[in-house]
């Protein structure tokens, strides 16, 4: 049985994730910060799949719970994670007139020092397999928007080739660099549809692409250090502004 955990992983791109990972027969930890009651279309999956499941609650801006998440999945399922991926992320809209210190330890926290401490954590549990960070596309060409945010993206950017070198040859550790992929309500359907023609590909990553990529890099046993982005080119170009504001 192949277990991975995946943080966030009940809801939005993270129950697309952890769906993806089901079908393909892994067991699932899924957390939550509040709750990790599956989505609809997550437990659909589960009941498709039979997936062998639990859900676990830890809030990874307390230092403390992030370092017991990964002894208590290990002590539920009777082994460590062969997989980590880290979703879950702090969103909140600042630029640099309006961020503060507590604003930007606060996105870090959660975005940076988390991921990070979680593949400390099983590494040191005697674990072997693969760590995916989801990042963001925007760590290329930074924008003034979501200022907080977008510092603790390039951090765990940064963080992903740093554990990459520290952690071999016992675990491999990656990232995925997505373009806007689920759209809250900020914006309106002709709106994503100039965002998605001003791509170079003309089109926006789907859910299912994110979590196509970490299923390969699951299983790309040659792959360590490594971000794969995937958001329609956008990293190619520059943008004034994040996507919401054009």
């Amino acid at each position: 049985m192949k277990l991975a955990l995946v943080t966030g992983g009940h809801r939005r791109l993270g129950a697309m994730i952890s769906a993806r990972l089901a079908a393909d027969g892994w067991a699932l930890a899924i957390h939550g910060a509040h709750d990790a009651e599956p989505d609809a279309i997550l437990a659909a999956a589960f009941a498709k799949y039979g997936t062998a499941w639990h859900g676990f609650v830890a809030d990874l801006a307390d230092s403390s719970a992030v370092e017991g998440l990964i002894p208590v999945v290990t002590a539920h399922f009777g082994r460590a994670p062969d997989l980590l991926v880290n979703n879950a992320s702090r969103f909140v809209d600042d630029t640099a007139a309006t961020a503060t210190a507590a604003r930007i330890a606060a996105h870090h926290a959660v975005n940076a020092a988390a991921p990070v401490a979680l593949a400390l954590a099983l590494h040191r549990s005697g674990g072997t397999g693969s760590v995916v960070n989801i990042i963001d596309q925007r760590i290329r060409n930074p924008v003034p928007d979501q200022f907080g945010y977008g510092l603790s993206k390039a951090a765990l950017a940064s963080a992903t080739r740093t554990l990459a070198v520290s952690l071999a040859p016992h675990i491999r550790v990656n990232a995925v660099a997505p373009g806007l992929t689920l759209p809250t309500a900020d914006y309106d359907a002709a709106q994503m549809a100039r965002i998605a023609a001003a791509m170079p590909l003309g089109v926006l990553p789907s859910p299912g692409d994110i979590a196509d990529t970490v299923a390969f890099l699951a299983g790309a046993q040659s792959m360590t250090g490594q971000t794969l982005f995937v958001d329609g080119g956008a990293s190619l170009k520059s943008f004034d502004r994040d996507f919401v504001h054009l």
